[in-house]
């Protein structure tokens, strides 16, 4: 009996790292938080509750301030 061919994933487009920094005058900003974990260059993903690393899996909730 022959073997069947995996169901094939679609690609992901690449992250658009540079959206990630921003030139202020004349030095350098990052936007995201970068991963405690992980170490500095693994940017941390924004969700409206939280901040995710998606290589360790390291998360920091947000807290809701109280106004």
């Amino acid at each position: 009996m022959a073997k069947k061919n995996p169901k094939r994933k679609a690609k992901r487009p690449s992250p658009k790292v540079w959206e990630f920094y921003q030139v202020d005058g004349g030095s350098l900003v990052r936007k995201r938080k970068f991963c405690p974990r992980c170490g500095r260059g693994v940017f941390m993903a924004e969700h409206p509750d939280r901040w995710a690393c998606g290589k360790c899996g390291y998360t920091e909730f947000k807290t809701k301030s109280t106004s």
